[in-house]
């Protein structure tokens, strides 16, 4: 487990840089689950204001389907959640907390996190957001996929959405590439911790 985790921390490094800040949660009956902090602009022509927080700890186990009859403790997907948002908009490190819930779910609720998941940890996200769910997007852009050694499943680094409660209730009803439809279309920073719903219809 300890190898898996040192393995996932040095890819994080190597596409996002060095983390300014680390904070460990750790709920009972589960591992703990670290949350890195990573200032954007160090050299890959990322911008300057865009804070990122990646978990460390949710793939030390591979997620497990909660209809199995029984748990592989090594085949089966592993991923690691990744936020980016601008930076001194809100105090949004208070997202330490609820990311590690959404991190130890999988352990805590028997859940496998993939794309096009809807993950809501029931309060906002940060002081006065407007958002308390996530949408989890496709991985491979900001972070790639950790290889590792077979019959172990690549991790995937899976970057999250946050979603207003209506655009939560209408990813319900028409799926996540129409709400991702949508958020492109018009032009939606998602990135903006402040920003209003898109309009539905």
């Amino acid at each position: 487990m300890g190898d898996v985790l040192a393995l996932v921390e040095a890819r994080l490094r190597t596409a996002l840089g060095e983390p300014d800040a680390r904070a460990a949660v750790t709920f009972l009956g589960t591992d703990r689950i670290e949350v890195l902090r990573f200032r954007g602009g160090h050299g890959d022509g990322s911008a300057a204001d865009i804070v990122r927080y990646a978990t460390l700890g949710m793939s030390a186990h591979p997620m497990t389907d909660p209809t199995a009859a029984l748990a592989d403790p090594v085949k089966g997907p592993r991923a690691e959640l990744v936020l980016s948002v601008r930076a001194g908009l809100a105090d949004t490190d208070k997202v330490l907390r609820p990311l590690a819930v959404l991190a130890a779910s999988p352990q805590v609720e028997g859940v496998v996190v993939a794309p096009g998941a809807s993950l809501d940890v029931g309060d906002p996200l940060w002081p006065a957001a407007p958002f308390s769910s996530v949408l989890v997007a496709e991985p491979g852009g900001l972070v790639e996929d950790l290889e590792l050694d077979a019959p172990m499943d690549p991790v995937r680094f899976l970057p999250l959405l946050p979603m207003t409660s209506n655009e939560a209730a209408w990813k319900r009803v028409h799926g996540a590439q129409e709400l991702q439809e949508r958020w492109l279309t018009q032009g939606t920073d998602l990135r903006d911790p402040l920003r209003r719903s898109v309009t539905l219809d």
